[in-house]
């Protein structure tokens, strides 16, 4: 998967603010400054990212569909990193079992280890991920 993208989003005045179409996703959203419209267009971008990523379904390609604006509309892109986006807020802790010899497990009751910081640290090592900012759960 694509881990960066830029689509475009189509930032239509309101009473309220303003709503945001975007096109390559078939969805909108809104807020009551360009900054919130912007902010949340992101969100649902990211948010459906991640449910694509999760299904096993390819991202839209930006600009793959067609769109108008209205003269008063504000035609702009909004940048999203998938990747980043989804250790941000889909950062929760998952249970993972795993089995280790009786006398391994008496040593590292004996030293304190905290099963959880070393798995993590471990995966973090073995997938190569040092130099990425990832937000640890213990």
């Amino acid at each position: 998967m694509e881990t960066k993208g830029a689509y475009p989003i189509i930032l239509r005045p309101t009473d309220n603010g303003y709503y945001v179409d975007i096109p390559d996703f078939d969805v909108g959203t809104q807020g009551q400054t360009i900054a919130e419209a912007m902010e949340m267009a992101r969100d649902v971008i990211g948010l459906m990212g991640i449910d694509f990523e999760d299904d096993k379904k390819e991202l839209p390609i930006p600009y793959s569909k067609s769109f108008e604006a209205e003269k008063e509309d504000i035609v702009t892109l909004v940048d999203i990193d998938f990747s980043e986006y989804r250790k941000k807020v889909d950062n929760r802790a998952v249970k993972k079992n795993c089995t280790i010899p009786y006398w391994l497990s008496v040593e590292a009751e004996r030293a304190g280890v905290n099963y959880s910081r070393l798995l993590q640290d471990a995966i973090i090592s073995a997938l190569g991920l040092y130099n990425q900012t990832i937000t640890k759960s213990h």
